[in-house]
């Protein structure tokens, strides 16, 4: 336990709305797969790379994020993060060609990274051990429903940047930094905009130091060859690398796969399918923030590893109006799976958090991974059939439920009950 640890409300408050925005403008890329296809004229394995270059940044930045953070306080490293996300943003708005996307797409990937790095064991620290699998089931409600927004504002971006002759600020704005003809890139003068903000809420406000406990630090280069010796670490990184692939190849491709084989709008129906994908998430860890305080984290996971399998499914093979039901309810399914992988992880060792939460978050590039492999496979055999690679790294994350021993288990009502008797 932390040496006088006390839940804090108002971190926690904070922690969460930095999640709601790494996750508003990460889950925009499934919305924006086709129009970017169009614009650049890519093939399946080129758009596979925009996925690539943001979310490869996570396994080159993770570790040493890890570094940088017993080295600088939180305040200043949120503010560097944001900082430069935000130059990602500004060099693609100037410069909207695809090679700077791609770099563009990195350079935020890399600020995301280190705000991750900083928000998983400060969630930890700040909302109690005993609580973190449930406090991470709410961090993932918050993170589905920026996601859920974020798409419909793509739609809003495109029928009204450099649409007609309105006259409103914002869209002036916006029509003035885009090219006509690509009007979604106006999302990354928005996102510009928004880490501005952000930059300047963090300089006014006070955020105390984190004061991490000796197990809790990043490490020598010793501590990561030592963790990467442990089975339990290799084993739980992978978790997350499949968690990722998994999420990502399926909302990333949903609308895209919508348009190629059902006819479906991507501007509209299409990239509503990618925010429900999304919404359903938010709901689901509604119902997950319940089922964690009443039944082990194992068993949640189980169940719903096993029906994102089946839905997933029916949404590849089955009709038009299966799909645009089933592949945005896998979300639903999906939306305890990282939380509660990560707390079995953090669970699993009793020292070297820090580390280890390092070593976690760098599993995130396996969305940089599945996405070139199902673009690359996609242009031989059509996007359907590459699709069908999500069932691996979902099957890996079902394994997860079995073999899992933490060594602290989730708290729940009838523990707290069975407590209280004692």
């Amino acid at each position: 336990m932390y040496p006088n640890a006390t839940r804090s409300y108002w971190k926690l408050g904070l922690i969460l709305l930095i999640f709601f925005i790494i996750s508003f403008f990460t889950n925009i890329l499934g919305a924006l797969n086709p129009s970017v296809s169009s614009s650049y004229y890519l093939s399946e394995t080129l758009a596979g790379f925009l996925p690539f270059a943001f979310f490869i940044a996570y396994g080159l930045m993770s570790i040493p994020a890890g570094m940088l953070v017993e080295r600088y306080s939180i305040k200043k490293m949120l503010a560097f993060a944001f900082g430069i996300s935000m130059l990602g943003a500004v060099l693609f708005v100037a410069f909207p060609n695809f090679s700077i996307y791609l770099i563009s797409l990195f350079t935020i990937g890399a600020g995301f990274a280190m705000m991750q790095v900083i928000l998983n064991p400060w969630l930890r620290r700040v909302g109690g051990e005993e609580h973190y699998a449930f406090n991470s089931v709410l961090a993932q409600l918050v993170f589905g429903g920026a996601s859920f927004v974020s798409p419909k504002l793509y739609t809003w971006v495109v029928s009204n940047v450099h649409q007609g002759n309105r006259e409103e600020g914002p869209i002036l704005l916006l029509n003035a930094i885009t090219p006509p003809t690509l009007s979604w890139v106006a999302l990354y003068g928005i996102f510009a905009m928004v880490c501005l903000l952000l930059m300047g809420i963090i300089a006014l406000v006070r955020i105390a130091p984190l004061e991490l406990r000796s197990d809790e630090k990043s490490g020598t280069w010793d501590t990561y060859r030592e963790l990467f010796q442990n089975p339990t670490v290799l084993l739980f990184f992978l978790g997350i690398f499949a968690y990722v692939g998994s999420e990502q190849g399926i909302s990333y491709w949903m609308s895209k796969f919508l348009a190629d084989y059902h006819g479906v709008d991507y501007e509209t129906v299409g990239a509503n399918a990618v925010a429900n994908y999304w919404g359903l998430m938010t709901l689901g860890g509604v119902l997950g923030l319940v089922l964690l305080k009443l039944l082990d984290s194992k068993l949640v996971l189980g169940v719903f590893t096993s029906i994102t399998l089946c839905a997933f499914l029916l949404g590849l093979l089955g009709s038009r109006s299966l799909a645009l039901l089933a592949l945005p309810s896998t979300g639903f399914f999906m939306s305890v799976m990282f939380p509660i992988v990560i707390s079995l992880a953090l669970n699993s060792l009793d020292k070297h958090h820090g580390a280890f939460a390092g070593i976690l978050m760098t599993g995130i590039m396996g969305g940089a991974v599945m996405q070139v492999l199902i673009g690359g496979l996609a242009d031989g055999v059509g996007l359907r059939w590459a699709m069908l690679l999500n069932l691996l790294p979902l099957a890996y994350i079902l394994s997860i439920s079995f073999w899992a021993k933490p060594l602290v288990r989730n708290k729940t009502l009838g523990m707290l009950g069975s407590e209280a008797q004692g």
